[in-house]
């Protein structure tokens, strides 16, 4: 373990229910991201703010369900004071799902995601507003497979990131800074198994860092345009780092290699493309990754056969 020079506490009472592992679930980069451990008794991250570097615990009271939620939050490390206070944002507060749960809205879903909503009144779209830290794991996710992703973050947080300030489990890492980020060697990239295209936007994206981190002040719309301005980030990777760091709930990654065919068989019986699947997402547009997420939740897998969850004819709705 080591100590952070810092520290600092907070108590939130939240609005609404949260399931607050569900929720921060898809910051993490893998269950064995060096960043991120999310626990039964908690959540640790480790992380770079404007102050400094931070590692920060969140432990839920109540209000997994039905309650209203209480989180308690602690930091160590320079950044903790400014950490402790991104927590509403980072735990989805004003994520408004207000006009999906009305029930007009909810009537045009298929009953299995009206289910899966129902039984996760606490799902959350977290906003993290850490734009490299997003946008490097998320660039070396582009056009490899999952496992190829978490092995690639894993190995080079570890070997080139720094240790979490403060009383943290073993091998709780900070991912480098942008000048960290410059400093691997090309033939680490290699090692990492990262090709010279994604090491390249990586590196771009760093020379870059000040301005990409104020596009964390813009609504997701017009971040996304900023960000596929910069060579390599195209809108499958601005959905996809926007959707953690703004908790936009429309933007669907149209180009991922598995995500039209599930939601094709989800909704239909057939597998999809990106045409396709925009498609049957329209319907709900506003809320369209909301309905993705929801999706994972009921537990459907892709088939070769039969529909699953049996859309509402919305015409009349």
């Amino acid at each position: 373990m080591s100590s952070g020079s810092a520290s600092s506490r907070g108590e939130f009472e939240f609005s609404r229910p949260l399931e607050l592992a569900r929720t921060l679930r898809t910051v993490a980069h893998g269950s064995a991201d060096p960043s991120v451990r999310i626990l039964p008794a908690g959540a640790w991250l480790a992380f770079r703010t404007g102050s400094g570097p931070v590692t920060l615990f969140l432990a839920q009271h109540a209000g997994a369900l039905r309650s209203p939620a209480r989180v308690s939050a602690q930091a160590w490390g320079p950044g903790a004071a400014e950490a402790v206070a991104s927590v509403p944002s980072l735990l989805g507060e004003h994520d408004d799902w207000s006009s999906f749960d009305d029930p007009h809205f909810l009537a045009t879903l298929p009953a299995a995601l009206r289910e899966a909503r129902r039984r996760h009144p606490g799902l959350r779209l977290p906003s993290t507003a850490r734009m490299l830290q997003t946008l490097v794991p998320v660039v070396l996710g582009q056009k490899v497979t999952q496992m190829e992703a978490v092995h690639a973050w894993r190995y080079l947080v570890q070997r080139f990131g720094d240790p979490a300030p403060g009383p943290v489990p073993a091998g709780l890492m900070l991912p480098p800074d942008a000048a960290g980020w410059r400093r691997v060697p090309s033939w680490e990239w290699h090692r990492a198994g990262v090709d010279s295209h994604r090491s390249r936007t990586i590196l771009r994206a760093c020379a870059s860092a000040s301005g990409l981190e104020r596009l964390a002040g813009l609504p997701a719309e017009e971040a996304s345009f900023k960000l596929q301005s910069l060579p390599g980030i195209g809108p499958w990777s601005a959905a996809e780092i926007l959707q953690r760091t703004h908790g936009s709930p429309d933007l669907v990654a149209v180009g991922d290699f598995h995500l039209a065919a599930e939601v094709g068989a989800a909704l239909t019986g057939k597998r999809t493309d990106d045409a396709g699947m925009l498609a049957l997402l329209e319907p709900w547009r506003g809320h369209r990754q909301r309905v993705v997420r929801l999706i994972g939740l009921t537990g459907f897998r892709k088939q070769a056969w039969g529909p699953r969850l049996t859309p509402q004819d919305h015409r009349r709705h």
